[in-house]
């Protein structure tokens, strides 16, 4: 529902929100969306200064990044030396900066739009031209996607990459260039992105140049349908189609972690996207379809089936109880359909099932099960020599029973279908994120794709601008664990308040003059 306007209370330059009046309304409207729409305001300031740090980004991973072992291009010759010793120190920092220049781009283009100054195409081209660098570079920030081609190797010489792990794989630059965590360690991914995969492999064998940018073109559908997906979503949720963009596809923890990690995630939330909106405009079959797809590349998709069926449910007649029986049958049947479908063409059986407890092999505090037992474990070590293990597994137990509760309330509290559904489908992606045995940055995605286009204030969009910071920069570039480093966490911390108070205050730390907040009044929808 659109917010009442209110009149400007602000001297931080901030327009107020809301719809405007008076004569000739229509005519300076038109005028000033032509305006926005020409080269020279579409490519501003803002959104070259994200360019700058994109490149930056890019450039700088070729030394710090998820580099090969072996790299072709630069090993043994005269950049070598960025790899090394100093070399690597200072390509390091260089990167740091450019992933601080994306933050402050995606910052100065949020004030524009808490303002209203932005449109949407602005905060799509922003993304276009922010995500282009980073599609060439090295792995940032993980090294997962070596852990895809080696399961597409796997498949692709009929190994079953839900029993083995890529150290099965003959000598090579693939199995090589896995992480040692992920060596023996089946893939916990559904049988569409094994596809993925197996294809990927095929087209580049052990070229993991060509491999992760092929890879991230083909994730790039995920951003594509994001693109389409989200304005709608906003219009079906009472949300502002240009701060539901914004949140999602020009974040940073868009631009670094989902293209330039690459992670699958990317796909999966994207076809997640498309197939609510679908449900959403009556075109449940295809709707469910598409969220099936999801599932198909990453199980946690499946948590949101469920919520959609009461949206389905809804709109039948009988009780509530003959509803959710028509629906539940014939979204099952679409699931089953779907399912069987992709499995049969992967090649694949059913094993990913029980590969799905393979990221329980991280331990870190992100989890909020896993943080649990290792506190509990710190408590009990003075007193007792044990192992943590225990600790952990147990709180990890309770944790899933937890999840599983919080889901069963959410899921009742949705029967009445439309809009509230899949805000409580964002919430149960949420707490799957936080309560799963192991937690990584990029899985709070799954929950935000959702939530973006519901009505968001501007106070909790700083929480959300101080929270994407810290989950861009809470590991290290190369994709080891940086969460143990707690000097390292509290300076991250602290850039992610600056971050999130730079979103309401032009001199976030007081250095030149006194600024006052926006008005914290919710966000209508454009």
């Amino acid at each position: 529902m659109m917010s009442t306007p209110r009149s400007p209370t602000v001297t931080s330059g901030y327009a107020p929100l809301g719809p405007q009046c008076g004569p000739g309304t229509a005519q300076v409207q038109s005028v000033l969306l032509l305006d926005r729409l020409r080269p020279g305001r579409l490519l501003s300031g803002t959104v070259l200064l994200g360019f700058v740090g994109s490149v930056l980004v890019a450039t700088m991973a070729v030394g710090a990044g998820g580099i090969l072992v072996t790299d072709p291009l630069i090993t043994g010759g005269p950049l070598s030396w960025i790899r090394y010793g100093r070399g690597h120190d200072l390509t390091t920092v260089a990167l740091y900066v450019g992933v601080w220049v994306i933050v402050w781009a995606w910052v100065r283009l949020g004030r524009d739009v808490l303002s209203g100054t932005a449109t949407v195409q602005q905060v799509q081209i922003a993304s276009a031209v922010w995500t282009a660098p980073v599609l060439l570079s090295p792995p940032l920030f993980t090294r997962d996607i070596y852990s895809y081609l080696a399961q597409g190797a796997l498949a692709l010489r009929g190994l079953d990459p839900y029993q083995v792990g890529p150290s099965k794989l003959p000598p090579g630059a693939i199995a090589d260039n896995v992480h040692y965590v992920w060596q023996t360690t089946p893939a916990p991914y559904g049988p569409l992105f094994i596809l993925i995969a197996k294809i990927m492999n095929r087209l580049t064998g052990e070229d993991l140049i060509l491999g992760v940018i092929g890879m991230r073109l083909v994730l790039l559908s995920g951003l594509a349908l994001l693109i389409f997906a989200l304005p709608r979503l906003a219009d079906q949720l009472s949300g502002n189609r240009t701060v539901t963009l914004w949140l999602v596809i020009a974040n940073p923890m868009a631009v670094v972690h989902l293209v330039g990690g690459p992670h699958n995630d990317l796909l999966m939330i994207g076809l997640l996207a498309a197939g609510t909106l679908l449900v959403l405009v009556h075109r449940h079959v295809a709707g469910i379809a598409l969220v099936t797809m999801a599932m198909a590349v990453k199980a946690s998709a499946g948590i949101a089936l469920p919520f959609l069926v009461w949206i389905w449910a809804a709109r039948l007649p009988g009780s509530r109880g003959a509803q959710l029986l028509r629906a539940g049958a014939g979204s099952v049947a679409v699931f089953g359909t779907i399912f069987t479908g992709i499995t049969l063409v992967s090649g694949v059986g059913l094993g990913w099932i029980p590969a799905l407890d393979a990221p329980s092999l991280i331990v870190n505090w992100m989890s909020l099960p896993t943080a649990t037992g290792q506190l509990t474990h710190a408590l009990v070590a003075p007193f007792d020599h044990i192992s943590d293990r225990p600790f952990i597994m147990v709180c990890r137990l309770l944790g899933s029973g937890v999840f599983l509760a919080i889901f069963a309330w959410q899921w009742w509290l949705a029967r009445d279908g439309g809009p509230q559904a899949v805000r409580r489908a964002a919430l149960a992606l949420l707490w799957s994120a936080l309560l799963a045995p192991a937690t990584l940055p990029w899985y709070l995605t799954w929950a935000l794709v959702l939530g973006a286009a519901l009505p968001w204030p501007p106070r909790s969009l700083a929480w959300a601008v101080a929270g994407s910071t810290w989950l861009v920069l809470c590991s290290y570039p190369t994709g080891e664990d940086a969460l143990s480093s707690w000097p390292y966490q509290f300076g991250m911390v602290a850039v992610s308040l600056i971050a999130a108070t730079a979103l309401l205050r032009r001199d976030p730390l007081g250095l030149w003059r006194r600024t006052h907040l926006i008005d914290p009044a919710p966000i209508g929808t454009r």
